[in-house]
């Protein structure tokens, strides 16, 4: 088979990334200064690549699965498939100007507008009626407003840079978090689709595994049908009888979020012996 390429996404994503692979299985190594780094699996070729540039290459086919901003895919307008939400770097894409400023005064004269986001920031800008000059920023895009720009579009993900820089959120365009995208032609091909899709599974079982906890109980015979109804599970839970007769084993995966509320309830309805263990991963 030919190898599948993969594209990581250079800059803060890349270690939460790498990490990600790492507890699906997948190691990465360091080669050098290189762009490429070696993984621990002969059927694929890693890449490190700019975030803003992926969705591109991986439409035109030079990667065949990668991460990158759902920001990025809308802004390149990339023809890819969505194969998995990461829920990495969650944030929102916003237009901002100086603190107190009339929005409706701003449609009457034209404005220059600062943003990495070209093709988002001119759809914006020309649904919601601006006449605008708009200019190209590389990074930094807070620092251009007021002296070079009334207004910037910029990713935020608390509003504090924002706000230390003057500036107040007027609208918000979209909201954003890190995808795992790949190419459709790759998709369709028998071998390659096969491994891509496996790399998805697995890489969903892996966040499905740290979004939920195994909790381990055993609960008597005469209350056992008094626990079932206060148990979230993903489907049913797993009872097996304990050595001897002496009532049952029960084993569910929860939702992190729930298990402070939960375990008191389960006490309540005659749970003895609770263990609460991480997984690694849940394969739905």
């Amino acid at each position: 088979m030919e190898k599948v390429k993969l594209a990581l996404p250079k800059g803060r994503l890349y270690d939460e990334i790498v990490k990600l692979l790492d507890e699906a299985g997948w190691e990465l190594s360091k080669n050098g200064r290189s762009y490429r780094p070696i993984i621990n699996d002969v059927e694929l070729e890693v890449k490190i690549l700019k975030p803003q540039n992926i969705p591109k290459l991986v439409e035109l086919g030079s990667q065949d699965i990668a991460f990158t901003g759902y920001d990025w895919i809308i802004e390149q307008n990339a023809d890819v498939t969505e194969l998995l939400d990461l829920g990495f770097n969650s944030v929102r894409l916003v237009a901002a100007t100086p603190k107190g400023l009339d929005m409706n005064q701003f449609k009457k004269k034209q404005i220059r507008v600062a943003s990495e986001y070209e093709n988002i920031s001119k759809k914006y800008l020309e649904k919601k009626g601006f006449q605008y000059v708009f200019i190209k920023s590389f990074g930094a895009t807070e620092a251009f407003v007021p002296e070079d720009a009334d207004m910037l579009i910029d990713n935020t993900s608390t509003g504090e840079t924002l706000k230390n820089n003057n500036l107040e959120i007027c609208d918000t365009i979209l909201t954003s978090s890190t995808k795992c995208i790949a190419n459709k032609e790759a998709l369709n091909d028998k071998e390659k689709g096969k491994k891509i899709r496996n790399i998805a599974m697995v890489l969903q079982s892996v966040i499905e595994g740290r979004r939920r906890l195994l909790i381990e109980m055993n609960i008597s015979e005469e209350k056992l049908d008094t626990l079932i109804p206060s148990l979230p599970c993903m489907k049913s839970p797993t009872i097996a009888k304990l050595y001897g007769g002496e009532g049952y084993a029960v084993k569910i995966a929860v939702p992190k979020e729930k298990i402070s509320s939960l375990i008191p309830i389960l006490k309540e309805k005659g749970a003895t012996d609770i263990i609460v263990m991480n997984l690694r991963k849940v394969v739905a």
